[in-house]
C-alpha cells in the first residue's frame, strides 16, 4: 500500500449517514445488479476534503440517497480567508439546490469593474469602467459577482447535509488507499483520527479527493501532480476594515502601479474589503519568505498613493503563490478513484473561479456516481467526467494565465482585451463541453441552445398555478434528466405525443427500463426526507420516474387546453406544463429553438447538470415521425444508459 508524502493538505472533507449497523442492504457495487449484497457500513463513495468542492459533491450524493461519508483533516470548517466570490453560474446552481437565500442575503454583489494606472511620470488615475457582465455578451439572471466568505457557504452545505442526517468527519487526515487491479473491488481506504491516533478504515465503491493543491489522494494515485505551467508570482492577501479616499473601494478594482506593483481591490461582506497585493513586481521585488504583514501593508499604499489607507481591523492576512497546472489525469485506470477542485488544477486567485470551477467539478461527477451506483450507467458515462471537467480546467489555465500576467505587468490594455475576450467564461455560462456520447449535436440548429452548453434563461408560465417561472430554474435538481417537448399546439401534435410517451414509458425502450430499474433501486436505499422537501415537492417531478422529468411547452391560450388533452405520461408531470406566454420577441421557444412551425415539434435532452444534451425536429403529422422521434431518444439515452 503506498503511502504519500504527509504534506499540508489545503482542504477536506467528511461525513457519514448516521445511525448505520451491520444488517445487510441490497445494493448495487460497481453498476452490476448480480453484485452481492454488501453491508451497510460499507459507503457508496467516500470523498476527501470539505471545503466547497468536497461539501457540492457530498451534498448532492446525498440528496440523490448514495451513501458516502466525508473525511477531513481540519478541526473545524474555514473561519477565515481563501476563496470569496460567486460566478452568476454558480449562483444560479444555488437557486437550483435551494441554498442561495442566505446567501443572497449577506453577500456583497459587484455589477462592475474598475481600472487604475500609474506611472513614474503620471500619477494614478483611473483608465476604464466596464460592467462586469454586460448583458450583450453574457445572458444571465445574476449578472453579478456574489461576494461570500468561504466558511458561509461550507456552512450552508454542513446544514444541509446535517439536516439529511450525515455529519463530517474531522480530525481524520486521508492516509492511503489500496484496491486490487481487477477493477471490481472495494477500495480500502485509510485515514488517521487525530483524536486517538489510530487509524480508521473505511470501504467504499467509489473515492473522490477534493482535498486541495497537496492532494494525497492525487499522489496515492499518480505520485507528483504534473504541471503544465507555472509562475513565480507571489501576492499577499489581506481581508479587513480599511479606511481609505480611493473613490471605487465598493467597485472591483485593478490598481496598477509602474514602480510599486499592482493590487486588485474586492468589497467584502461585513463592511470589509479584500486586497491581493503583488509581492514581485519588475521595479520592487521581495522575496514572498521575507513579506510580513506591515510589509504587505506598506507595499499596497505606497500602489495606491496619492489616495489614502489604512485599516481598523484584519480579519486575515497569507501569501498566495501563483502557479497555473493541471493533472494529467483526472481518475485511475478502473474508474472507481477520482480528484477534483484543486487537487486536479490550480491558478492564481485574482478572477474568482477556483471555487466556482471546483464545486462545478463535483457537480458534473456527482450525478454520474448516482447512476453508476445504482447499476443505471453504461460503460463509457464515467469517463466523460475527466473528458469534460479536464478540458474546462485547461480553458480555465489558458485565460488565468493571460489575466495574472496583465494584471502583473500593469497593462490596462491587455487586461482589458483578456477580461473582455473572456468574459462569458468568466461568468460559467461560457463552460461548455465538447461532443460526446452526453452532447450530441444538432444538424442545422436554430435558436440558442446548443449540445454542451447550458441552458439559457428564460421565462414561461407554469399552467397549474399560472406562475411565471423561469424555465432553466423551475425544475428542481434532483439527479434526473430533463426531456422538454415544445410544440405550437398540442392538440395538432396529440397523436405523435401519444405514440412517442407510450413508448418511452414501456420497457421496450432505454428510458422506460431504466425507469422501471430505478424505482426498484430508489426502493432500496433512497434520499432522506426532509423539511426541505415539504416545500420542494420532489414527487412533482418525479412521479413520472425517477431518472427523468418530462416537461411540454406549448404557445397556446390557457383557455385553449386542458391538462386532460396531454398524453399520460405528461399528464403525470402537470407541474411541468408551461405556457410559452410571458416573453414576446423572441418568445421561450424562439430563443431556445428558433420559430417552430405550425406541426413542429422539437424536443430537448437536458442533462442533470443543467447542460443540453441533444435537440431533435419532427414534423408531427409526417407518417413514421412518432417512431423516427423514439427511436431518436432510444439511441441517445442508450449511449450512456443501461437497464
Amino acid at each position: 500500500m503506498k503511502r504519500p508524502r504527509t504534506d499540508d493538505l489545503t482542504d477536506l472533507s467528511a461525513g457519514e449517514r448516521n445511525g448505520s449497523d451491520d444488517s445487510v442492504d441490497v445494493q448495487m457495487v460497481n453498476g452490476n445488479h448480480d453484485a452481492k449484497p454488501v453491508k451497510e457500513s460499507t459507503n457508496h463513495v467516500v470523498v476527501v476534503g470539505a471545503g466547497p468542492g468536497g461539501l457540492m459533491l457530498a451534498s448532492n450524493l446525498v440528496r440523490y440517497g448514495i451513501k458516502t461519508t466525508i473525511v477531513d483533516d481540519r478541526v473545524d470548517k474555514t473561519s477565515t480567508g481563501r476563496a470569496d466570490g460567486l460566478q452568476p453560474k454558480t449562483i444560479e446552481t444555488f437557486k437550483q439546490l435551494g441554498l442561495a437565500g442566505p446567501l443572497l442575503l449577506r453577500g456583497v454583489r459587484i455589477y462592475d469593474i474598475c481600472f487604475w494606472n500609474s506611472s513614474a511620470d503620471t500619477p494614478l488615475r483611473r483608465t476604464g469602467r466596464e460592467v462586469h457582465y454586460p448583458p450583450e455578451v453574457v445572458d444571465v439572471e445574476e449578472p453579478y459577482i456574489l461576494l461570500v466568505h468561504q466558511g458561509m457557504i461550507e456552512d450552508i452545505f454542513l446544514k444541509d447535509l446535517r439536516m439529511r442526517g450525515v455529519e463530517v468527519i474531522r480530525s481524520s487526515p486521508f492516509l492511503c488507499y489500496s484496491q486490487k487491479k481487477d477493477g471490481n473491488s472495494l477500495v480500502e481506504v485509510e485515514c488517521t483520527d487525530l483524536k486517538t491516533g489510530k487509524a480508521r478504515p473505511f470501504k467504499t465503491q467509489y473515492l473522490v479527493g477534493c482535498d486541495g493543491a497537496h492532494s494525497k489522494v492525487s499522489k496515492v494515485m499518480f505520485g507528483p501532480v504534473e504541471h503544465n505551467e507555472s509562475s513565480k508570482s507571489a501576492w499577499g492577501v489581506l481581508d479587513g476594515v480599511i479606511e481609505t479616499d480611493f473613490p471605487d473601494r465598493w467597485s472591483k478594482a485593478v490598481i496598477s502601479s509602474e514602480t510599486a506593483g499592482s493590487i486588485l481591490c474586492i468589497p467584502r461582506e461585513r463592511n470589509m474589503t479584500r486586497l491581493y497585493i503583488e509581492l514581485h513586481p519588475a521595479e520592487a521585488p521581495i522575496s514572498s519568505d521575507a513579506a510580513t504583514k506591515e510589509f504587505v501593508m506598506w507595499r499596497a499604499k505606497e500602489i495606491m498613493k496619492p489616495f489614502s489607507l489604512s485599516w481598523k481591523t484584519v480579519e486575515w492576512f497569507g501569501i498566495y503563490k501563483v502557479g497555473q497546472r493541471v493533472a494529467k489525469r483526472f481518475s485511475d485506470d478502473v474508474e472507481h478513484v477520482f480528484i477534483a477542485g484543486d487537487a486536479a488544477h490550480s491558478h492564481s486567485p485574482k478572477a474568482a473561479q477556483g471555487m466556482n470551477v471546483s464545486m462545478h467539478d463535483s457537480f458534473n461527477l456527482a450525478w454520474k456516481l448516482n447512476l453508476a451506483v445504482r447499476g443505471l450507467a453504461a460503460p463509457g458515462l464515467l469517463s466523460t467526467y475527466e473528458q469534460e471537467r479536464k478540458k474546462i480546467a485547461e480553458d480555465l489555465i489558458d485565460f488565468d494565465f493571460g489575466h495574472a500576467n496583465a494584471i502583473s505587468a500593469g497593462d490596462p490594455v491587455a487586461l482589458a482585451e483578456n477580461f473582455t475576450k473572456n468574459i462569458r467564461f468568466i461568468s460559467g455560462v461560457g463552460a461548455e463541453y465538447s461532443e460526446n456520447i452526453l452532447n450530441v449535436l444538432e444538424k442545422n440548429s436554430k435558436g440558442g441552445l446548443r449540445s454542451g452548453s447550458l441552458l439559457l434563461p428564460a421565462k414561461v408560465t407554469r399552467y397549474i398555478d399560472a406562475n411565471p417561472v423561469d424555465i432553466q430554474l423551475d425544475i428542481p435538481m434532483l439527479g434526473q434528466f430533463r426531456i422538454f417537448f415544445f410544440t405550437p399546439d398540442v392538440k395538432t401534435a396529440c397523436a405523435f405525443l401519444d405514440k412517442v410517451c407510450e413508448e418511452i414509458a414501456s420497457p421496450r425502450t432505454i428510458l422506460g427500463r431504466v425507469s422501471n430499474a430505478a424505482a426498484l433501486s430508489y426502493a432500496s436505499f433512497s434520499p432522506v426526507h426532509t423539511e426541505m422537501d415539504e416545500f420542494v415537492q420532489p414527487n412533482r417531478y418525479t412521479g413520472a420516474s425517477r431518472v427523468f422529468t418530462y416537461s411540454i411547452v406549448t404557445t397556446m391560450n390557457k383557455e385553449d387546453v386542458e391538462i386532460t388533452d396531454l398524453p399520460r405520461l405528461l399528464q403525470d408531470s402537470c407541474w411541468t406544463f408551461y405556457l410559452d406566454s410571458v416573453m414576446k420577441k423572441p418568445t421561450c421557444t424562439e430563443k431556445w429553438l428558433g420559430k417552430l412551425s405550425e406541426h413542429e415539434v422539437a424536443i430537448v435532452n437536458v442533462r442533470p447538470d443543467g447542460y443540453v444534451g441533444s435537440v431533435g425536429r419532427w414534423n408531427a403529422i409526417d407518417v413514421g415521425a412518432d417512431g423516427e422521434a423514439v427511436t431518436w431518444l432510444d439511441a441517445y439515452y442508450k449511449g450512456f444508459l443501461k437497464a
